[in-house]
């Protein structure tokens, strides 16, 4: 089995090489091909990778290459993890965006579109060299906005399927506060990427016993505080909502805290410098502690999970994933990307049957498909008006005033990246 990961060279990297290494009887990888466009990093992420598989005992080979082409050549599935522009762009993301009171935030808002439009017309590249060197490969898409980027992919007819590790976090977290394995946990998980509800935490299975409520009754205080939203709040909804939420649900308090206290952006370039030193070092063979500060918390086991999933392996039977609603949320579109439960195997991913949707969440999943939807438009299309569309019907942004400076801010910060501006 081969498999690529373009984006090879982040320093979140040995992250996945570990999950690979410890779970190689699940995804037996005989070949792993790291593609990157920068060189030194791909050294030292690739020469520390390789020391892990063999501390661990790893028989598979790994190979560093900046050739896209035939880094997929032959690839069974290729994984998607790059940044376009790097941490600066979104050192950007997260700035401009506070000048006129709105969020700044990578994945949501002013800033997440404009990663958006970064990015997308990058990763369909990708995935046309894909399919011409290799037609059956899979494509597993962790690049965010996760949500746009899957619906590119399919709406060109990939063979794709997005990947979040919100899911997994919290499986993981409910897990260790009810004294259960995490394969015991099955959520009843809703919504888009970066906007998502556990209505339920299952025992067993889909069909298993709703323990959330007490869940909610017991941990409330510490589940709420993992959030940074009152605990008042989960009592009320009786559902857990991502982290993300605090984006809609407490935006004010959010703008004057980003104002107040460096970027996430800074924060993770010291850490990626700080990693990459490490990664020199000839003498480690092991992911080190910081590299759980840097983000993507269990995104190895998630992707290895999914890979042996639709590589007819021993995979979960039920896994989250971002995939085409196809009517399951009956208030969106069937080709709308959604980020639920689903039954994955070699044929792709298909949805589990929802249970009525609470119009509190409904209504907020219909507005933010509507601007993914133009999101997507302006990301193929280009042009001023389809930035400024798509910026007016996101409801953190929604004004006239604002969507006016932000689109100009946007085009302002990315026109090295636009090929339209």
């Amino acid at each position: 089995m081969k498999l690529t990961v373009v984006g090879g060279g982040s320093t979140y990297t040995p992250e996945l090489i570990d999950g690979f290494a410890r779970l190689r009887d699940t995804l037996p990888v005989e070949e792993l091909v790291l593609v990157d466009p920068a060189p030194e990093r791909l050294e030292l992420v690739g020469g520390l990778a390789r020391r892990i598989f063999a501390k661990q005992g790893h028989p598979g080979k790994i190979v560093t290459t900046s050739d896209l082409d035939a880094g997929v050549e032959g690839a069974d599935a290729v994984l998607l993890q790059l940044r376009v522009g790097g941490q600066a762009a979104r050192e950007q993301d997260e700035t401009w965006p506070l000048e006129c009171g709105c969020v700044g935030q990578e994945t949501t808002g002013a800033g997440g579109l404009a990663k958006a439009l970064r990015t997308v017309p990058v990763v369909l590249d990708i995935a046309e060299r894909v399919r011409r060197t290799n037609p059956d490969a899979w494509i597993i898409d962790f690049t965010n906005p996760v949500g746009i980027v899957t619906r590119a992919l399919l709406q060109a007819g990939h063979k794709a399927v997005g990947l979040c590790n919100v899911a997994i976090g919290f499986q993981r977290k409910f897990a260790g506060l009810l004294g259960v394995t995490p394969n015991d946990v099955h959520l009843d998980h809703v919504g888009l990427n970066h906007l998502t509800w556990e209505t339920g935490v299952r025992l067993g299975g889909p069909e298993g016993e709703n323990v959330l409520p007490k869940l909610l009754g017991e941990h409330g205080d510490d589940i709420a505080a993992d959030l940074s939203l009152p605990r008042v709040l989960l009592d009320r909804l009786g559902v857990v909502p991502s982290y993300y939420l605090r984006y809609f649900y407490a935006h004010d308090e959010v703008v004057r805290e980003l104002r107040t206290k460096p970027s996430r952006a800074s924060q993770v370039a010291e850490m990626e410098r700080e990693l990459l030193k490490m990664y020199a070092d000839p003498a480690l063979d092991e992911k080190p502690a910081l590299l759980a500060k840097r983000g993507g918390a269990y995104y190895s086991e998630a992707a290895v999970d999914l890979a042996a999933s639709l590589l007819g392996g021993g995979g979960s039977p039920y896994q989250v994933v971002n995939t085409y609603n196809k009517g399951t949320l009956p208030f969106l579109p069937d080709d709308a990307v959604i980020e639920v439960q689903a039954a994955v195997g070699a044929k792709g991913a298909t949805p589990l049957a929802v249970q009525d949707v609470d119009p509190l969440y409904a209504g907020l999943m219909a507005n933010v498909t509507a601007y993914e939807d133009l999101a997507l438009e302006a990301a193929l299309r280009g042009g001023r008006d389809r930035v400024f569309r798509a910026l007016l019907s996101h409801p953190l942004i929604g004004q006239y005033e604002y969507a006016e400076a932000l689109t100009d801010q946007l085009i302002a910060h990315n026109r090295e990246h636009l090929a339209w501006a």
